[in-house]
């Protein structure tokens, strides 16, 4: 037999974003669509779409319209929310960016994208995104490779008089026909070339996952899903915000950022049923003081992704934490995100040890890499996916599109894979060179490019670590450039505050010369070895 499957047959949504909204409002107008408790805002659907509408009419009078690009750039709040319907119902592409980025990935995403408008909050309790914006900006006019500049007009900062204006000075939008093949979202990760790519999503692609998604956990109208996961990253805003509207279901967000006592204060008071996260996120709330102190027991399932789970958590979340249908997920951007889910009703070790079994109207093959026919069952090789999920492209890059979907629509994940007998996948690796820290995607290439910008490095190399609680670490290999000397801390600072904090190296160690082939090709695998030995991490 060959690693080949197919899921089961079924009949895809034919909706649009905002059609999924209006049907959501028919179905079930009085029900809480939406708790916000660190905003205190707590929305019926009828209410939800109410704010919708004058989103919308805000952004039409802002003079944006199809196909106009427009960022969100903020930790979740209700916002997000009415930004992300809003401007579908527009015809508008929103382009979701990290609140962890700093000015030199923000400038990136601000050119690469074309947003004409961006919103934001001021600052939050971690950092000042308005000082950081002003930064990006002047770089980019600084910029003598500016190739126009930046195609940005609209800065709209949230919750200040910048918002109320855009509502109060809304106009009826010329509502223009948008169809489920329209691209509606941008979602940026990181590219092998060193720079993010833009994974351009259609309705089509989007509206089904969660559709999908929510058939596997078995929800209804009744339940109340608490999602600590953020609403830039795929996960949030497809499988929890989503998944929400299209099955006429209620959304708890605990913070703007995850909080563990947030989190569990939430599931208690709101008697959530549903519970989202990475195995970090659980294993923050399971080692939590005051745990025992919360009620959980009104929980029934959720979705664990973003990272390999430890079967000792998964234990522990579904018998201390009550989760006891707990599924995982596995998937990417590219893929609007879910591609694998493990079913409600798979024992502990299949829901623990394996990434599930091939969603429906999805194909999964493992080919040798570098092949394209089906290695056989239990053979190690590159999991590929095609079905509606796959991603129209990345944005402007018709040749890295064409590297990761072959001719026949088959999306290279990079992930090396399994396939047992019973359609279930293990994930062995990874044939790109991906780490994945708590859920967060970094490509070395990335990090490696911004350490060469540093005035006294000459070379550097990026890998990563096994990490018990973040299932891995970065580790960067340094040569300095002769007779220049440099500390560990000089390194981290040089990063801080222009690249995301989870991309700055956790170890650093200076070298004179990397490990190589005899063709000169740096052997990272060696590199990884000895730093696994040298400080005694064990193996992933």
């Amino acid at each position: 037999m060959l690693s080949y499957v197919r899921g089961p047959s079924f009949p895809l949504l034919e909706k649009t974003i905002g059609q999924v909204l209006d049907d959501a409002v028919a179905r079930n107008p009085a029900g809480v669509a939406v708790i916000s408790r660190h905003q205190q805002i707590r929305l019926t659907y009828q209410e939800l779409q109410q704010r919708v509408q004058s989103t919308a009419r805000g952004l039409w009078g802002l003079g944006l319209r199809p196909g106009d690009r427009v960022g969100m750039w903020a930790s979740s709040c209700v916002e997000w929310i009415y930004l992300q319907v809003a401007t579908a119902r527009i015809g508008a592409v929103l382009v979701n960016i990290n609140p962890a980025y700093r000015s030199h990935e923000l400038r990136f995403v601000l050119r690469k994208s074309g947003m004409k408008a961006i919103f934001l909050h001021q600052q939050d309790a971690r950092v000042n995104y308005q000082n950081i914006l002003d930064e990006a900006t002047d770089q980019a006019a600084d910029d003598v490779n500016n190739d126009g500049g930046l195609a940005l007009v609209h800065t709209v900062l949230l919750g200040t008089e910048q918002w109320d204006s855009m509502l109060k000075n809304g106009v009826e939008p010329d509502w223009p026909r948008t169809d489920v093949s329209d691209v509606v979202n941008v979602q940026y990760t990181s590219g092998t070339t060193g720079s993010p790519k833009g994974v351009l999503l259609t309705h089509r692609n989007l509206v089904n996952n969660a559709y999908l998604g929510g058939r596997i956990l078995r929800v209804t109208e009744q339940d109340r899903l608490c999602s600590p996961v953020p609403l830039y990253h795929c996960f949030g805003c497809v499988l929890a915000s989503l998944l929400v509207l299209v099955n006429s279901m209620t959304l708890i967000l605990p913070a703007a950022q995850f909080d563990a006592r947030a989190t569990l204060e939430a599931v208690d008071s709101e008697k959530a049923t549903v519970l989202y996260g990475v195995p970090t996120m659980f294993i923050a709330q399971l080692e939590h003081p005051d745990f025992a102190r919360f009620d959980l027991r009104s929980l029934r399932t959720g979705i664990m992704a973003g990272a390999p789970c430890p079967v000792d958590v998964m234990k522990r979340v579904v018998h201390e934490m009550h989760c006891r249908e707990i599924v995982i997920g596995y998937g990417q951007t590219e893929a609007s995100p879910i591609i694998t889910m493990s079913d409600t009703d798979d024992d502990l070790e299949t829901r623990a040890s394996t990434i599930g079994r091939v969603l429906p109207e999805t194909e999964v093959k493992i080919v040798a890499p570098g092949g394209s026919e089906p290695v056989p069952i239990g053979e190690r090789g590159e999991l590929c996916a095609r079905g509606y999920m796959v991603m129209k492209g990345y944005d402007g890059e018709p040749e890295a599109t064409a590297r990761t979907v072959d001719a026949e629509g088959w999306l290279h994940t990079g992930d090396l894979a399994t396939m047992r007998e019973d359609g279930c996948f293990h994930i062995t690796g990874r044939l790109k060179e991906l780490i994945i820290r708590g859920g967060e995607n970094i490509y070395p290439r990335e990090v490696e490019e911004f350490l060469h910008q540093h005035p006294k490095i000459a070379d550097a190399y990026v890998v990563g670590l096994p990490d018990e609680r973040l299932g891995e670490a970065v580790l960067a290999w340094i040569k300095l450039k002769a007779n220049e000397t440099a500390s560990e801390q000089d390194i981290r600072d040089f990063c801080a505050g222009k690249i995301a904090h989870f991309k700055i190296p956790q170890y650093i160690r200076f070298v004179e010369s990397f490990p190589m082939t005899v063709t000169g090709k740096v052997q990272k695998f060696v590199i990884r070895e000895q730093e696994i030995a040298a400080r005694g991490l064990g193996t992933c």
